[in-house]
């Protein structure tokens, strides 16, 4: 099974995973409400999606079925939450799971406003330790973003482009 290709809702369900674990660590794992407002929210995200109810659950049994999302149902809890599982299935947490989720979200953005736009997920200590990052995130196999022309980065994901800028390195 290849988990490496994803389409648009599902890159939108696992960005939006990765960030609220991290921003509202209280609510997390996420019901299927919650992940809507998620995934659906109009500021912090390009391009702005309206996921249906329908949407949302393909796209959760897609990420079920490639290991990258598994379904909870705590002890007294009437409904199933939902936690990503980038670290384990990809390998990738810290630093390299802030930047992807970032991209999933956002899509292009230069090494700068990664840094930026990270602060609430994860504290990079500079533009250097964002295009580390990154360039882990490149160097996987197989890898999760690519560089593109004028040193730009993308996620490599079918049906949907993230991607990154990196005017500082360009060729």
């Amino acid at each position: 099974m290849d988990t490496h290709q994803l389409d648009a809702a599902e890159v939108r369900v696992l960005g939006a995973l990765v960030e609220k674990q991290a921003l509202t660590p209280d609510a997390y794992p996420l019901t299927l409400n919650s992940l809507s407002s998620a995934c659906n929210q109009l500021t912090s995200r390009e391009p702005v999606m309206q996921l249906s109810d329908a949407e949302l659950s393909a796209a959760l049994d897609g990420l079920m079925t490639k290991k990258l999302v598994t379904e909870r149902l705590p002890a007294g809890s009437r409904v199933a939450k939902y936690e990503h599982r980038l670290n384990y299935e990809w390998n990738i947490d810290g630093a390299r799971q802030a930047a992807l989720a970032l991209l999933m979200l956002r899509g292009p953005q230069t090494s700068a406003e990664i840094r930026t736009r990270s602060g609430r997920i994860y504290s990079f200590a500079g533009v250097e330790e964002v295009e580390g990052a990154l360039d882990a995130l490149a160097d996987k196999y197989p890898p999760l973003v690519m560089k593109l022309p004028r040193s730009r980065v993308s996620a490599k994901r079918a049906g949907a482009t993230c991607s990154v800028a990196n005017p500082a390195r360009a060729n």
